[in-house]
């Protein structure tokens, strides 16, 4: 994972807008329940929690908030993802499995939906004390359980994106630091169940589906329960903020150095059309709220990534610029305090641009620059 991605799942739209209701969860409307949710939220718990499926909403340091992990009630009793490694959110993921009287040491499968550190960083703690099964995608297996190595392999690769598209040494020399010290929220886990693309999990009550969607990162993983019309869907697609499609290795290189660029926009859109054919009466998240309509998200999506290209794209008209010159001219200083995150957004809708002929890319002085086609 990147230096930057460690903030949470949001883009640098969301970032820059600094929008309170963004990161805390959406808008509340006006006839909310107790709780603060609104009716259309509060339905997608009730449709979820009937099926044995329950949110456990757990803390996060990060700005996005907190992680969505879900106890599925089922044999054996099943979690997605855990919340990062901190004695906080142990002690809040306990208290609300107890909540729903269970234990840490009932659990009898652990599923880690993809590689970032808030969902994964208690998953040894858990499977030490329970005994689970821990599963999750193949590749992702291997990354999991060689942690503080692949992590650094991330940074190092991120490291060499940064310098290639204008971010000067000093700010990248700043964010590598950031990074090594935000290793302690993840940590390593052996995997004993690999999963494959396409695999049914049978539990005694349902079958998901295990799903790669990479985009977000290489390794989202979704799980689907075909019967119910439900989709556990990690961060592939939350409802408040869109989700960040950040430039990473891909799960197969054992490198930091990557051949060409990975196109993580690209991919992430593929991912999304996949799912948005998809018969869904419900989405859980990763974090923020239930969906209830999975297409008038996604098409939104798709109209934010268009909108974004298009203004690049006027950017450039005038002269060449670096994917750095252009996040600073979109997002100012945070186009420094959250240079990768950036970097990713501007590359990915490049990308876009370049896929249909409207970009050229080149070299200057070891920088890549970008012009109008």
């Amino acid at each position: 994972m990147s230096p930057v991605a460690r903030r949470g799942a949001g883009s640098a739209e969301d970032e820059a807008e600094g929008s309170a209701e963004a990161i805390a969860g959406g808008n509340a409307e006006a006839t909310a329940d107790s709780a603060g949710r609104s009716p259309e939220a509060a339905e997608g718990l009730r449709i979820a929690a009937q099926a044995g499926v329950h949110r456990l909403a757990i803390p996060t340091p990060f700005q996005v908030g907190r992680v969505n992990a879900y106890l599925i009630e089922d044999e054996p009793l099943t979690l997605i993802d855990s919340g990062p490694n901190s004695a906080k959110a142990l002690d809040e993921l306990e208290l609300a499995l107890r909540a729903r009287g269970h234990t840490i040491e009932e659990i009898g499968l652990l599923i880690v939906s993809h590689q970032h550190i808030d969902h994964l960083g208690l998953a040894a703690i858990l499977a030490r004390r329970s005994g689970a099964q821990v599963a999750a995608l193949r590749g992702l297996d291997r990354y999991l359980g060689n942690f503080p190595e692949e992590t650094e392999r991330d940074d190092r690769f991120a490291e060499q994106m940064m310098l290639r598209h204008g971010i000067p040494r000093e700010i990248v020399t700043a964010l590598r630091s950031v990074s090594a010290s935000f290793r302690a929220w993840g940590g390593a886990v052996e995997v004993t169940r690999p999963l494959e693309d396409g695999e049914r999990i049978e539990l005694r009550d349902r079958t998901l589906t295990v799903l790669h969607r990479p985009g977000h990162s290489p390794s989202d993983t979704v799980f689907f329960d075909e019967s119910r019309r439900q989709l556990l869907a990690a961060d592939h697609l939350i409802a408040h903020i869109s989700s960040n499609p950040l430039i990473a290795r891909p799960l197969e290189s054992a490198s930091e150095q990557v051949q060409a660029r990975p196109s993580a926009l690209l991919t992430y859109i593929s991912s999304l059309r996949q799912t948005r054919d998809m018969d869904l009466e419900l989405v859980l998240p990763g974090h923020g709220e239930p969906i209830l309509d999975h297409v008038a998200v996604i098409d939104e999506r798709m109209r934010l990534h268009s909108r974004r290209a298009e203004k690049i794209h006027a950017m450039l008209a005038d002269q060449p610029r670096s994917a750095h010159e252009i996040a600073q001219q979109m997002w100012g200083n945070v186009a420094v305090t959250q240079a990768y995150l950036t970097l990713s957004e501007v590359l990915g809708h490049l990308d876009l641009l370049a896929s249909e002929a409207r970009v050229a890319e080149e070299e200057r002085d070891g920088v890549s620059v970008f012009r109008a086609a």
